[in-house]
């Protein structure tokens, strides 16, 4: 059973646990932190989702992220998915974005690394293959109907910001 903290809109702790897979209360909302990582080469890393996953299953993600655990706050949450996701550890994490949508409060993190880009590891049930792309191919992925929509709306301000969006 995972269980999340339940957070007022404003993002402050409602001292109320929620559980994954149970209705959460209306007014109340979960924590959700995804990573976009560039390499110092100026390269993206993309991240294909494992096919039995029910949403977007065998599509490619620009982040690596899911719901924060209870206790954990923003930052821990986006490392440790960083880290169980790609193998990537970090301490450099720049916020680049925060959005609502329905129950979830989401925030968005840019990770700039220097790591063996050969040294992704994946994680069982969650991906299964990466790549890293250019600049050029990144922004047509963005451009592109195989970006999962909802993450293009929820990095779009920062993706405007860069001159992604075309």
């Amino acid at each position: 059973m995972e269980i999340w903290d339940g957070y007022f809109s404003d993002g402050t702790l409602a001292n109320y646990d929620l559980i994954r897979g149970e209705p959460i209360p209306q007014g109340l909302y979960h924590l959700v932190c995804e990573v976009l990582v560039r390499h110092v080469d100026g390269e993206y890393l993309l991240m294909r989702r494992d096919t039995c996953k029910p949403n977007y299953g065998g599509y490619y993600e620009a982040t690596a992220g899911g719901s924060a655990l209870k206790g954990e706050d923003k930052i821990a949450c986006a490392k440790r998915e960083l880290l169980e996701e790609t193998g990537i550890s970090s301490n450099d994490l720049t916020e680049i974005c925060r959005s609502i949508s329905h129950d979830t409060i989401y925030y968005g993190f840019l990770c700039v690394t220097d790591c063996d880009k050969s040294s992704i590891i994946l994680q069982e049930g969650e991906t299964i293959s990466f790549k890293w792309v250019s600049k050029k191919d990144f922004i047509r992925f963005v451009n592109s109907n195989e970006m999962i929509d909802t993450q293009r709306e929820r990095f779009y301000n920062y993706f405007l910001l860069m001159g992604y969006i075309q």
